[in-house]
């Protein structure tokens, strides 16, 4: 859409991790290609970061995996008192990150801080004590960008910080301007901490259309152990809990496929495989293969090597015959736009956010309520023997999905986020 007439030129974005196929590292993708394309340029702060290194600040201790971090996480939440070590070792690292923000913002000379998800989630409690130390002194126009709170996750509601929560997660300063990705998540901000915010959800560039169709296809689908005329079964998640993969495998089981597989396109490294092997073993009652292919994955295809041949995501979409999305909890839904990006038919749970913000816009899915039943086989059914029905649903999602999750959606309420802190930024000054 071209340059806009702005004073700020250099935003830093600031998280935990930028890294990978997780949901706020896909985001802060879309923002700043959203940002660049307005003449904007990106930087990043990460404790793990995949960006150019030019233009990155590693902090090994931001990342929430940090054994050191893990250590105070651990002591934070599950109990109601804290270690006066914690405390004193809390406060040290905030020294230090604040000093590391200070370099940041001075090395790529930033004009203006996005704060992803690490003034929301506390899974790094010195850094977001930092983070807000450093926009308080310094006045930096700022956007938090909110995904999850911890009051949407049991595992935070027992515990030992609650003043460093409410000073921090989320803070209510000023100079802040808050973003969150569902309706809820925006009412329940306000009544909880009084704070204002702007309702900005999950995007997918819907005016670029999804890449052409590759040979990728065909190896693949060796590669999981199907060939031509097998039915592909996608689940396009990460293997924990709340993805409710036990739905995914009892549709397989009740399709009676001549090769019941069930494909699932991420790992389960954030929470450990205690969930993995208790889907699995799920799985192989019911008789349905279960294969991982989150190793084969990667942001560009490759042709092989060593480590074999690597496929995008958009090769993966490509080969699936019906994308599956049983969610319990989801903060908004990246895998839902990505299948009606790819124009897949999809079998989507009614969780919370899809019916608040999503359903009512009109999109055509197989839905249901928690369970699979035999009507959602026939269903199933119905979309996958009929060309006609099933080209007729998924270009209708596509067109819903451009009206109302598109780069150009974000792009308004980005842009006059930025704007309005600009403005408030000069009013201060005069």
């Amino acid at each position: 859409m071209g340059e806009r007439a702005f004073r700020v030129r250099n935003i830093g974005f600031i998280s935990t991790r930028i890294a990978g196929t997780d949901g706020v590292s896909l985001e802060i993708t879309k923002w700043a290609q959203v940002l660049e394309r307005n003449g904007f340029r990106c930087f990043y702060l990460a404790g793990e970061c995949d960006r150019e290194k030019e233009r990155c600040l590693l902090v090994n201790e931001a990342h929430f995996l940090h054994p050191e971090i893990e250590k105070i996480t651990a002591q934070c939440f599950g109990q109601r008192t804290r270690p006066r070590e914690i405390s004193r070792r809390i406060h040290d690292l905030r020294v230090y990150f604040k000093e590391e923000i200070y370099e940041f913002v001075k090395r790529f000379e930033i004009d203006l801080i996005i704060a992803e998800n690490v003034l929301a989630i506390p899974l790094n409690i010195p850094l977001g004590l930092a983070l807000v130390e450093f926009i308080a002194e310094s006045g930096i126009p700022t956007i938090a960008h909110h995904h999850d709170f911890s009051w949407e996750r049991d595992r935070f509601l027992i515990n030992s910080v609650e003043d460093y929560l409410s000073f921090a997660f989320p803070p209510n300063l000023p100079g802040i301007r808050h973003a969150v990705i569902n309706s809820i998540a925006s009412h329940q901000l306000s009544y909880r901490k009084g704070i204002s915010n702007t309702i900005v959800p999950n995007v997918y560039d819907f005016a670029t259309p999804p890449p052409a169709w590759s040979d990728s296809c065909k190896e693949l689908r060796e590669e999981v152990g199907l060939d031509e005329k097998d039915v592909f079964v996608l689940q396009p998640t990460r293997i924990v809990p709340r993805k409710w993969i036990e739905r995914s495998v009892e549709i397989v089981n009740l399709m009676m496929l001549r090769k019941p597989v069930l494909v699932v396109s991420h790992s389960a490294e954030d929470e450990g495989d205690v969930y993995y092997r208790r889907v699995s073993e799920y799985a192989h009652n019911l008789g349905v293969k279960l294969v991982s292919i989150e190793h084969l994955v990667g942001e560009n295809a490759s042709s092989g090597g060593e480590g074999g041949k690597r496929y995008t995501i958009s090769d993966v979409y490509h080969c699936a015959d019906l994308v599956c999305y049983p969610s319990g909890y989801e903060g908004f839904g990246n895998a839902f736009l990505e299948a009606i990006y790819h124009r897949k038919p999809i079998v989507v749970n009614r969780y919370s956010i899809y019916v608040v913000d999503i359903e009512p816009k009109g999109f055509d899915v197989i839905s249901i309520e928690g369970f699979v039943s035999s009507d959602t086989i026939r269903k199933i059914y119905e979309v996958l023997n009929d060309e006609e029905r099933r080209e007729e649903m998924t270009r209708r999602n596509y067109e819903l999905g451009k009206k109302h999750f598109s780069y150009e959606v974000l792009e308004r309420l980005l842009l006059h986020m930025v704007g309005g802190l600009e403005r408030q930024s000069e009013s201060q000054e005069k």
